[in-house]
């Protein structure tokens, strides 16, 4: 039975590939895998893409000298499109009703079955399985070298989705306060309110605040600035700690980005905090948002109890993508080498932020679990149907420009068959 030569080191594992060679991957597996059931109408509606993508050494690897260049194989092994997530009121405790259908955790939970149909394989001792025997009797470990990749066509809902608007960047959003923009020192301030002579450069009646209510895809509830999550937006629910958020991440964005430019506001996400927790301050500018914190997913109306894909992707990248149920099988989690995001608003350190260094303090973890230091990467490619994009082509077409469909519409790929609509 083969097995690939060991891949030491994140420099090395990313010479095998590109941030835009994931993408473009990925893109074209939308393309020419997925049926047309399921995905937007055209001119009319958008979506979001996300996908687990294998890297591979080639098998002449094992013959090849130390100095020859790293050739791999690199194959979707599953994907998912979605936005929606249902209210808790919806929610049924036989489990017939998927809960949260966004792109993220379609695309995990096929990566799912797909490590299940491979352990079967492993199991049928079948050579092209992914897994090979453990050190422990029935239990199975990656093979050597076997890497896997998350891509997501857009920032994951939530603490990722706070990203810093600089001074000389486009203004997607109405004015904020003046005070609070040009004395970005006071943002991080304990007092919340805001003082009525601040209020009067807010004018929430004006044209232009009323057109970004009433504009199609912005999240309720954040129409005074662009929300960066694509998602529905709405109320929130469970008690989830924050405990272990490190207490510097607990904090407002700064005023200044590492570049030197002036932070005037920030991109909004519609994904509230967990009750029972610290909030966001709801202050104009930059210091709106909290950052580091947990959040649930928004909704519209009805609050939702699924938490946020920054959230989610921080867990999985702490306790592996395998789950609960596949880990009575295996001798050690499924991790992601890295993540990969499409073109879209973005910042590495929210990024960051949001998938590590939060969990930082996270101890006292099983054997074999910890903390992963992910690579993290964005690709210059767009998704075609993403929100932005369809926008853009779209023009002064009449009627709104909506998600698509209803959750049984969001499509779910993997190896093992063509299409599954969840």
């Amino acid at each position: 039975m083969w097995e690939a030569p060991t891949l030491l080191g994140s420099a090395l594992t990313q010479t095998m590939w590109t941030a835009d060679e994931i993408a473009q991957l990925c893109y074209e597996h939308y393309q020419t895998r997925l049926p047309k059931q399921g995905k937007p109408e055209p001119n009319r509606e958008w979506t979001l893409l996300a996908a687990m993508v294998k890297i591979q050494p080639a098998i002449d690897q094992a013959c090849g000298g130390a100095n020859k260049p790293v050739q791999v194989t690199k194959e979707v092994v599953s994907m998912g499109t979605g936005t929606k997530c249902i209210g808790q009121s919806k929610m049924r405790k036989s489990g017939d009703i998927l809960n949260d259908s966004h792109a993220e955790v379609i695309a995990r939970r096929s990566f799912q079955r797909y490590l299940l149909h491979q352990l079967h394989l492993a199991a049928a001792l079948k050579e092209n399985s992914i897994f090979v025997p453990g050190t422990q009797r029935g239990l199975w470990k990656l093979r050597q070298g076997i890497l896997f990749v998350f891509f997501s066509s857009h920032t994951p809902c939530g603490d990722a989705s706070i990203i810093p608007m600089l001074e000389f960047e486009d203004q997607p959003c109405c004015p904020i306060s003046r005070r609070w923009a040009n004395k970005p020192s006071e943002e991080a301030s304990d007092n919340p309110e805001t003082p009525e002579d601040e209020k009067k450069y807010e004018d929430l009646g004006s044209p232009v605040t009323k057109k970004m209510r009433l504009e199609p895809g912005i999240p309720d509830g954040v129409a005074h600035c662009q929300s960066l999550d694509n998602q529905e937006s709405g109320p929130v629910p469970p008690t989830v700690s924050s405990s272990n958020v490190p207490t510097q991440e607990l904090a407002t964005v700064a005023g200044r980005a590492p570049s030197g430019a002036k932070v005037v506001d920030v991109y909004r996400t519609g994904a509230k905090c967990v009750p029972g927790e610290a909030g966001d301050s709801g202050k104009p500018g930059a210091a709106y948002h909290q950052v580091g914190l947990l959040r649930v997913k928004p909704g519209r109306g009805d609050r939702t109890c699924s938490m946020s894909c920054s959230d989610k992707l921080a867990r999985w990248n702490v306790l592996g993508c395998q789950g609960a149920l596949l880990m009575h099988l295996l001798e050690e989690p499924v991790y992601l080498s890295a993540v990969v995001i499409g073109k879209c608003p973005y910042s590495q350190e929210a990024m960051r932020r949001a998938l590590t260094g939060r969990c930082q303090n996270v101890s006292a973890l099983p054997k074999g679990f910890g903390v992963q230091e992910v690579t993290i990467q964005q690709s210059g490619l767009l998704f075609e149907q993403s929100r932005g994009a369809v926008q853009a082509k779209r023009a002064d077409s009449p009627g709104r420009l909506v998600p698509c469909g209803a959750d049984p519409k969001s499509a779910k790929w993997n190896s093992l068959d063509h299409f599954r609509n969840c």
